[in-house]
C-alpha cells in the first residue's frame, strides 16, 4: 500500500461522573485506547489520538483539533456508556466518514468471578468496561438524524481476526480515498474515435475521485525523447533485458526506440508529478511523433508497474480504475474480453499496449509486432498473463443518472493456453462460471475495458466505495 500521508483521528468516549465512583475505569479504557492505536503501528498513517473524551467542553475541542489537523478518518473507540452530546461535536463538522468501533475488551465478561466479587459498586465499575454496545444505538440515531455518515466494526478489542481486518480494511481504503485525492493524471492525445463507451466527464471524475487531470501534448513527449542521450537509452535497455523475457526476434533498432521513449516518459512523468496516465495518438503523418507513439508499450509497462497506472486509448476510466487497484497493492492491469472458452468454462481476457508486469505469472515476454491492430504504426509489444489465483476485476462505469458507479467481481485466474500473439492476455474462472458472468457483467454497462488485480479485495473496494459516496455493484 502505497503511503498517502493519510491522517487518522482516534478517540475514545465516557461519561465523566464515573471517574470518581468506580475507580480504575478511566485507566482502563485509555490502556484500551491504546491498545487500538498500536493496531495502525504499521499502516502508512498519522494518528491524532484525542483521548477520551467525557464532557461536552472537550467534545467541542476535539472537533477543533480534529480539523486543525485535516483529519481524514475518524474511529470512535466506544469503552463505555457515554452521552451523544459528547459525541456529536467532535465530528459534526469534519464532513469525513466515522467508524464507530464496538470493541469489547474480551469475549466475554467472567461470570462467575464477576458474581463473587460481593461489592455493588466495584461490580457496576468491571460491567461498564464490557459496556461499549450499550451507547451504539444512541450514537447512531444521533448520527442519523444529523447527517453525519458513519459504519461500524462490532467485535473484540484483542484476538478477533474478523474486527481487526475490518479495521484495517478501512484505513486502507481511506487511504486509497486520499492517494486518488491527491493523484495528477496525464491525459495525452486523444479517445480512440468511436469508441463511445469510454468518453467521461473529467468533472464527474474530480467529483468522485478528486485530483487533477493534466492534459499534455505528443509534441512535448517527443522533444523530451529527441534529448534522451546515448548513455541514457543504453541503461534503459539493460533494464529492459533484466527485467523483461526479451525474444530473439526482437532487433537492437526497435529496443533502442523504445529505451529512448521509456526515459522520456519517465521524465515526462516526473515533470508534472503524475500518478497515472491515459494516451492515445492516431497520428497524423506526423513521422517523429509516430516513431514516439509506437514505441511507447514498454516503458509505459514499466511506468505502470512502478505505481503510475498507464491506460491505452486514452481510457481515464480505466487508468482510475487502475489506480485504485494498485494502490490497493492488487496491481491493476488493462484488460478487456478476448474470447470465450466454453470447454474450459474460462474467459480469455488481455489487451495490446503496456501491461502491469509486476503482477506477471513468470517473466513478460517482449516481441515484434508487425502491426498494432488498429491502429497506427508497429513496434515491439509485451506479453504476460496475470498471476494465477485470485483475482478481482474493477470497472468505474458512468450511468445513466450522471454518476459514477463501482462495478466489481472476484474470480481465478488459472493456467491453461493463451494466445501468444504479443499481448497481454489470461484466463480467467468466475464462480457463476463464464456465460453468465458476462451476461451479468455486461448488464450494468460498462465500457469495454476494466483493470484486472491480484487477490481478492471486494471488501476493501466496498469500503472505498462507501467512502467516495459511490454505488459498488458486485457481479460475483
Amino acid at each position: 500500500m502505497i503511503n498517502s500521508n493519510l491522517t487518522i483521528g482516534v478517540f475514545g468516549i465516557g461519561l465523566d461522573v464515573y471517574w470518581e465512583q468506580f475507580e480504575g475505569l478511566k485507566t482502563s479504557l485509555e490502556g484500551y485506547l491504546q491498545i487500538l492505536c498500536l493496531k495502525f503501528a504499521d499502516q502508512p498513517v498519522r494518528i491524532v489520538n484525542a483521548g477520551i473524551v467525557d464532557t461536552v467542553n472537550k467534545a467541542f475541542d476535539t472537533g477543533k483539533k480534529f480539523r486543525q489537523e485535516d483529519v481524514d478518518l475518524v474511529f470512535l473507540y466506544v469503552g463505555t456508556y457515554a452521552l451523544s452530546s459528547t459525541v456529536l461535536p467532535v465530528v459534526q463538522k469534519l464532513n469525513v466518514p466515522v467508524v464507530i468501533l464496538n470493541l469489547s475488551p474480551e469475549d466475554r465478561i467472567d461470570y462467575k468471578n464477576f458474581n463473587n466479587l460481593n461489592n455493588r459498586t466495584q461490580m457496576t465499575g468491571t460491567w461498564l468496561k464490557y459496556c461499549s454496545a450499550c451507547p451504539v444505538p444512541e450514537i447512531a440515531n444521533v448520527f442519523k438524524r444529523t447527517g453525519i455518515k458513519f459504519y461500524q466494526v462490532t467485535g473484540m478489542l484483542q484476538h478477533d481476526e474478523e474486527s481487526n481486518k475490518e479495521i484495517l480494511e478501512w484505513v486502507e481504503a481511506a487511504n486509497v480515498a486520499h492517494i486518488m485525492q491527491n493523484n495528477r493524471m496525464g491525459c495525452m492525445g486523444n479517445y480512440y474515435s468511436g469508441m463511445l463507451d469510454i468518453y467521461t466527464d473529467l468533472t464527474l471524475q474530480i467529483k468522485y475521485f478528486g485530483g487533477h487531470f493534466e492534459h499534455i501534448e505528443v509534441e512535448e513527449l517527443t522533444t523530451i525523447k529527441n534529448e534522451v542521450t546515448a548513455t541514457e537509452a543504453g541503461q534503459r535497455i539493460t533494464d529492459f533485458r533484466e527485467k523483461f523475457d526479451i525474444q530473439d526476434d526482437c532487433t537492437d533498432s526497435e529496443l533502442l526506440r523504445a529505451a529512448k521513449t521509456s526515459v522520456a516518459m519517465d521524465k515526462l512523468v516526473a515533470k508534472h508529478q503524475l500518478g497515472s496516465f491515459a494516451y492515445y495518438h492516431k497520428g497524423t503523418g506526423n513521422a517523429d511523433n509516430e516513431d514516439t507513439m509506437s514505441s511507447i508499450i514498454l516503458g509505459n509497462s514499466l511506468l505502470t508497474a512502478d505505481g503510475v497506472p498507464v491506460a491505452g486509448e486514452y481510457e481515464i476510466k480505466n487508468a482510475q480504475a487502475m489506480k485504485i487497484m494498485d494502490s490497493f497493492g492488487a496491481g491493476g492491469s488493462f484488460t478487456e474480453y478476448y474470447a470465450m472458452d466454453y470447454k474450459d468454462d474460462v474467459v480469455l481476457m488481455g489487451h495490446d499496449g503496456p501491461g502491469h508486469i509486476a503482477i506477471a505469472e513468470g517473466r513478460t515476454k517482449v516481441k515484434p509486432l508487425q502491426v498494432y491492430h488498429g491502429k497506427v504504426g508497429h513496434g515491439l509489444s509485451v506479453e504476460m498473463a496475470v498471476k494465477n489465483g485470485p483475482v478481482t476485476c474493477l470497472s468505474i462505469l458512468e450511468n445513466g443518472k450522471g454518476e459514477l458507479v463501482m462495478l466489481v467481481a472476484e474470480g481465478e485466474s488459472v493456467n491453461g493456453p493463451i494466445l501468444q500473439i504479443g499481448n497481454t492476455n489470461s484466463r480467467y474462472k468466475f464462480p457463476i462460471g463464464a456465460r453468465q458472468f458476462v451476461n451479468d457483467w455486461n448488464s450494468h454497462g460498462p465500457a469495454h475495458h476494466c483493470a484486472v488485480g491480484i487477490g481478492h479485495i471486494s471488501s476493501k473496494l466496498d469500503k472505498l466505495a462507501k467512502i467516495l459516496g459511490m454505488e459498488i455493484i458486485q457481479v460475483c
